[in-house]
């Protein structure tokens, strides 16, 4: 009976998801009658209504809402007892799944994941980058074991151990007006400037956007991108200033840092962990490597790692 109470867990999860029995049942590779027939035994075993067929749409009934988060639990407790049982200590083989928000991309996780695959080849890494709040639904989910944000509030059931401090920076090119500028910048100077900017879905932005709100400047905004990639390339190569986290900035050539009065604001980089969680030996030396990487860059290490 464990087994086919496992895939009935599995198939009720995805016609929650789906809301339709066709959909579901073609995810899921049976034919729908196969589908409707495991859903009705799951009911009658547990002797309530999951789902209500009535409309246009499959939903969920309240009785079934309260199931299926047990039900999603479940399963995702399983599925790390699975990959708890293969993990290898030695680290000759095993996978780990990292996140990252898109500011440390360049000058901290890409260097970072070349390191350690370097130091254990044998290791799968499935290395994305996503915004905080998705990041850390996947960790809730087991979609991910460790993610590299900002330290803040964070959802139920997530960890975050800080890393470092990272300023920002005002960042300009070659051939803006800043480039060179000895003394520090008034920032309502900045403010009647044009800047390129990350858009608003961007917690930097949010940020930003904060920060000149509050000392009372409107600035111009001539670009918008979702790419701090996309900025830089911009800004190295026209006359529009930027604000890019200052490890990025200092290891461009191309881009000059500008001192501002009243200074951007910094925030803290934490290392992100579903609380409770298997941690397999790759997450714990991946951990362990992140603080050594830290220490040998000479970021300011903020409440160790």
């Amino acid at each position: 009976m464990a087994a086919l109470e496992l895939r009935h867990l599995r198939y009720l999860l995805a016609v929650a998801e789906y809301a339709n029995f066709t959909r579901a049942a073609e995810a899921l590779h049976i034919s729908q009658p196969t589908l409707s027939q495991q859903i009705k035994q799951l009911e009658r075993a547990l002797k309530v209504q999951l789902l209500d067929r009535s409309g246009r749409s499959v939903r969920l009934t309240d009785a079934g809402e309260a199931y299926v988060t047990y039900a999603r639990r479940a399963l995702t407790d399983l599925a790390a007892g699975e990959r708890a049982v293969l993990d290898v200590g030695d680290l000759s083989r095993g996978t780990l799944r990292v996140a990252m928000t898109p500011t440390f991309t360049t000058y901290l996780v890409g260097p970072l994941v070349a390191d350690f695959h370097a130091r254990h080849p044998g290791i799968s890494l499935d290395v994305r980058e996503m915004t905080q709040a998705r990041m850390e639904a996947e960790l809730l989910d087991d979609r991910v074991d460790v993610g590299i944000a900002f330290l803040g509030e964070h959802a139920a059931g997530v960890t975050a151990k800080p890393l470092f401090r990272e300023g920002l920076a005002l960042v300009v090119g070659d051939g803006h007006p800043y480039a060179g500028r000895a003394g520090a910048v008034p920032l309502e100077e900045v403010g009647r400037g044009q800047l390129a900017l990350l858009s608003e879905d961007f917690a930097t932005r949010r940020q930003l956007d904060a920060y000149f709100e509050g000392h009372g400047v409107r600035p111009g905004i001539a670009v918008e991108a979702n790419s701090l990639n996309v900025l830089v390339e911009v800004v190295g190569r026209g006359a529009l200033a930027t604000v890019l986290p200052e490890p990025l900035a200092a290891g461009d050539d191309r881009l000059h840092r500008v001192r501002v009065e009243p200074a951007p604001p910094s925030r803290t980089a934490a290392l992100l962990l579903r609380e409770s969680a298997y941690r397999s030996a790759a997450a714990r030396a991946f951990e362990e490597r992140m603080a050594g990487w830290v220490r040998e860059k000479g970021y300011g290490v903020e409440g160790g790692a």
